[in-house]
């Protein structure tokens, strides 16, 4: 890894994100469609905070309200309206950069796979050349449309060619422009007005300062990196492929991590998702959103898991689990569901077909099959036979049942809350039971009574 020779305060970064997609075909800005879990504009954004740059720039135009609301306050705004090319865009960052900053990097939104170390090499070679710019360049098995990157007999870089106005000659050149480029800040700031209108359609080319430069006498340097990097994302044939991509880049983390993907073309990890060493992830699961799951857990197969906290030495089958938290030594499955709120102490099973929401089970709590808890707090050790439903919804509020520690639920008891059981209480199966039940007692039947001894 190259370390960064700025301080914090010296890299700006440009992040263009103004454009509309229309290959998209879609009503939501191209930036925001997410790749493994987040807007791809936030890749861009990552890396940029990544090699210090604070509060990043991000240019904004097409549906700019929408996208400032997904991005957030932790980057500065510019707003570029109309959109008359890349040239332009900078020109309309051009207030909000600091001219006391040592470099302007500028990066895109639809690019999420460019590395900070990537970045990181750019700025070395930018630094040790004493460049006026620099870019990063890269050799694709096709050069298509990209422009190409022309170099004179010495190899200095002395002009980018677009494909529409290259030669045949130019176009046989393999070397070509990533669009990502590395400034001296007061060279940037004094050379923009330089930029002049294309013909046919009056938008102004970044690309332009590296032939400004050259001209100049200005050192153009360069930075190489795989064509994945540099990977734009125009229709939703690329969104699809830039998804397939960054799975395997996060997955490939995780396992470099301590983690077994037993699958992992059939597993889908998001970016933010955190995962302990010797945890086994089985085939056809998704892990979402802000989820934490612990060491030596078996997660899968057929699993969903969305903004969940998961600890150690879990395992967890064919099932839904949602905003829910799971201690150590949880059991869960198959096809059972923990949505939000459901909290889960040390040791507890739900076995399948089971249903917990907004709930916390203590430790070692079994919840064998075919039940519901709800709007419940249940006592440690407690059993709940199958078929148990807490009754928590009147048709107008919710309302709460407590269950106490080792108390033995029966099958196809029903619990009609506001509802306390007693510690160590039992129900007979098939009750209904509609009052409290005191500590140590036996109820049954509909309504359910204690037994009549007592």
């Amino acid at each position: 890894m190259i370390n960064n020779p700025f301080s914090p305060n010296k890299i700006q970064c440009v992040i263009l994100a103004a454009g509309q997609g229309t290959r998209m075909k879609s009503s939501r800005p191209k930036v925001l469609h997410p790749i493994a879990g987040q807007p791809m504009v936030q890749y861009a954004i990552d890396a940029a905070r990544s090699i210090g740059s604070a509060r990043p720039i991000v240019v904004v135009g097409h549906a700019a309200d929408q996208v400032k609301q997904a991005i957030g306050a932790a980057v500065e705004f510019a707003l570029q309206s109309p959109q008359r090319g890349t040239g332009h865009a900078v020109l309309c960052a051009r207030d909000q950069i600091d001219p006391a900053g040592e470099l302007v990097l500028v990066l895109y939104g639809d690019t999420p796979f460019i590395t900070a170390d990537t970045l990181r090499r750019l700025i070395a070679a930018h630094t040790q050349a004493g460049a006026a710019v620099s870019l990063i360049t890269f050799r694709p098995a096709d050069p298509a449309l990209y422009g190409r990157i022309v170099r004179d007999d010495q190899g200095r870089i002395v002009d980018i060619v677009e494909y529409k106005e290259a030669t045949p000659e130019q176009r046989a050149i393999r070397e070509v422009n990533s669009g990502i480029f590395c400034y001296q800040t007061r060279w940037l700031l004094s050379h923009l007005d330089q930029l002049q209108p294309r013909s046919g359609h009056g938008e102004l080319y970044l690309t332009d300062l590296v032939s400004i430069a050259a001209s100049e006498g200005a050192v153009v340097a360069s930075a190489a990196c795989d064509e994945t990097e540099v990977l734009g994302i125009n229709d939703r044939v690329q969104l699809a492929q830039a998804d397939r991509l960054m799975r395997e880049r996060i997955n490939t983390r995780h396992m470099l991590n301590g983690v077994t993907l037993i699958d992992p073309a059939t597993t889908y990890i998001e970016t933010s998702v955190t995962i302990g060493a010797d945890t086994i992830v089985y085939p056809n699961t998704h892990v979402h959103g802000r989820t934490a799951i612990g060491r030596d857990c078996a997660i899968g197969p057929n699993t969903i898991i969305h903004d969940a906290v998961i600890g150690n030495d879990c395992r967890i089958v064919a099932s839904v689990v949602e905003g829910a938290t799971l201690e150590d030594h949880v059991e869960m499955g198959p096809f059972s569901h923990l949505r939000k709120g459901a909290y889960l102490c040390t040791g507890v099973h739900i076995g399948n077909f089971a249903e917990v929401k907004d709930s916390r089970l203590g430790p070692g709590v079994k919840q064998g099959h075919f039940s519901y808890l709800g709007n419940a707090d249940i006592g440690a050790d407690v059993n709940i036979g199958a078929g148990t439903i807490t009754c928590n919804y009147d048709g107008r509020q919710k309302h709460p049942t407590a269950i106490g520690e080792g108390a033995f639920i029966g099958s196809d008891t029903m619990l009609v809350a506001p509802v306390k059981i007693g510690r160590r209480a039992k129900t007979g199966a098939g009750s209904v039971v509609t009052h409290d039940v005191a500590d140590g007692q036996l109820v049954y039947g509909v309504p359910a009574k204690p037994k009549r001894d007592e």
